[in-house]
C-alpha cells in the first residue's frame, strides 16, 4: 500500500457550525426529551428505558421511549447550518462537503435495527456473578429498535471520492468533547473498516418516520447495524477516509475488552451479542392463581432470534415461548409466555434466545474489567401474592 501523507483534520470552528445552543434540559445530564419516571430510569447523563414500558408498544421503540445514551449533553443544532466534511488519505482529492438538503436528496433507504450500548446488562456482572466492573450500572434497557431512514454511507463515501486503497473511516460527532478524570478525550469518533461502511451503514435523519429527536442525533447521525451501538455516532459532523488503520479512545481505553479471560492490550468489540429482556420490572407482585401473559423481547448481532427458552421457576424447568416475529437479523423478535403461579412467594423469571448462527445465551458472561458484553441469561425476580 502506498504512504499517503496525513491530511489536517477540519479544525474545530468548521466542524461546529450549526451549533446554536446547548441543551436546555438540566435534567438527566443535559438530554432534552421529558424523562418520566415510569418511562425511564436516569444515569447521569444517561437514560434507561424502563422494561415495562415496552409492553404494547408494538415492534418499534417510540422515540420518546427510546434510550439515550450521551456522552457530554444533547447539543442542539439546525439543519439549515449542519454540513458533513468528508476528508482524509483515502481520498482521491480534497475534502468534500454535504449539506442536509444534498443529504436528503440523495437515494433514501431504511433500515429497521436494534441499537444498544455495549454496557446493556452491566450491572449484573456485579448482581448476578460477583465481578467488580465499572461503568454505568445499566439494567437491560439500553436497547432499543427504530426505523431509521438515510442515506447510504457508500453512496458519500463514492461521491466524495473514496480511494480502493481506503482502509478505514472514522464519523465524529458536535457534542462537546468528553472529559473524564481531567482528561481531554475530544469529541466522541469510532472508526470501521471501509466493508462495513460500505456495506449496511446510513446517515440517518429519520426516526420511526419522524426527523431524528435531538436526543437522538439530530440532524444526521449514523447507524452501523448489527455493530455496537458507539459505532453509530449522533450528530456527526464529519468522517475521515484513511488509507491506514485509524484509532481513537473509543477503540483503545474504551470500548474493549480487557482482563484475564481477553488477550493483552484486550480484545475489540464489534457485533453484539446475543440478549433477553423480560418486559417487566424487577419486584413485580403477581396474583397467584391467576394466568399471566408474560412478554419480552430477544436480540443479537450476529443473526436473527430463531428460538427463546424461558423459566418461570429459577431455571428447573424451561419450554419454548411463542415467537411473535420472524428473525430479523438486525432486529429483534417479541415473544410470550403464560404462567399461572399456585403459591405465593418468591420466583424468578428466565429467557434464553439462540440466533440463526447458533449462538446461545450462557449461564454466566464472561467478565471484563469495564463490564461490556454481560450476555448471560438474566434472573428477573418477582413476587407472587
Amino acid at each position: 500500500m502506498p504512504a499517503h501523507p496525513r491530511p489536517h483534520r477540519p479544525d474545530d470552528s468548521v466542524r461546529r457550525r450549526g451549533r446554536l445552543r446547548p441543551a436546555m434540559a438540566a435534567e438527566g445530564g443535559g438530554i432534552h426529551k421529558p424523562l418520566p419516571p415510569d418511562l425511564f430510569h436516569i444515569h447521569g447523563t444517561n437514560a434507561e428505558t424502563v422494561p415495562a414500558a415496552l409492553r404494547r408498544t408494538g415492534y418499534h421503540t417510540p422515540n420518546d421511549r427510546f434510550f439515550v445514551r450521551n456522552h457530554t449533553t444533547t447539543p442542539r443544532l439546525d439543519a439549515a447550518d449542519w454540513r458533513l466534511t468528508v476528508w482524509g488519505d483515502g481520498l482521491r482529492g480534497a475534502p468534500v462537503e454535504f449539506g442536509y438538503a444534498q443529504l436528503r436528496a440523495l437515494p433514501a433507504v431504511t433500515r429497521a435495527t436494534c441499537l444498544e450500548c455495549a454496557g446493556n446488562g452491566r450491572s449484573y456482572f456485579t448482581s448476578q456473578q460477583g465481578d467488580d466492573v465499572t461503568g454505568t450500572p445499566w439494567t437491560l434497557g439500553a436497547v432499543g429498535a427504530a426505523r431509521w431512514r438515510g442515506a447510504r454511507l457508500a453512496d458519500v463515501l463514492r461521491l466524495a471520492g473514496i480511494r480502493s486503497d481506503a482502509v478505514d473511516v472514522m464519523p465524529r460527532g458536535l457534542d462537546d468533547p468528553y472529559v473524564d478524570d481531567g482528561v481531554d478525550y475530544g469529541r466522541v469518533r469510532r472508526p470501521m473498516p471501509v466493508a462495513k461502511a460500505l456495506d449496511d451503514v446510513i446517515l440517518a435523519y429519520e426516526m420511526n418516520g419522524e426527523p431524528l429527536p435531538y436526543d437522538h442525533g439530530y440532524p444526521v447521525r449514523i447507524v452501523a447495524p448489527s455493530w455496537v451501538g458507539v459505532a453509530s455516532i449522533k450528530w456527526v459532523g464529519d468522517i475521515e477516509v484513511s488509507a491506514a488503520p485509524l484509532s481513537s479512545p473509543w477503540t483503545t481505553e474504551f470500548y474493549r475488552l480487557f482482563g484475564p479471560d481477553h488477550p493483552p492490550g484486550g480484545a475489540p468489540m464489534t457485533v453484539l451479542p446475543v440478549r433477553s429482556t423480560w418486559e417487566i420490572d424487577a419486584g413485580t407482585a403477581l396474583p397467584a392463581g391467576v394466568t399471566h401473559r408474560l412478554t419480552g423481547r430477544s436480540w443479537s448481532g450476529g443473526g436473527g432470534v430463531a428460538r427463546v427458552d424461558v423459566s418461570t421457576d429459577g431455571g428447573a424447568h424451561w419450554h419454548a415461548a411463542r415467537l411473535r416475529d420472524e428473525p430479523s437479523e438486525d432486529g429483534w423478535v417479541r415473544w410470550e409466555t403464560d404462567w399461572r403461579p399456585y403459591e405465593p412467594g418468591p420466583a424468578e423469571l428466565l429467557a434464553r434466545a439462540t440466533d440463526t448462527a447458533g449462538r446461545t445465551q450462557p449461564d454466566r458472561a464472561v467478565p471484563n474489567t469495564q463490564g461490556y458484553f454481560f450476555d448471560a441469561v438474566v434472573r428477573c425476580p418477582v413476587t407472587v401474592v
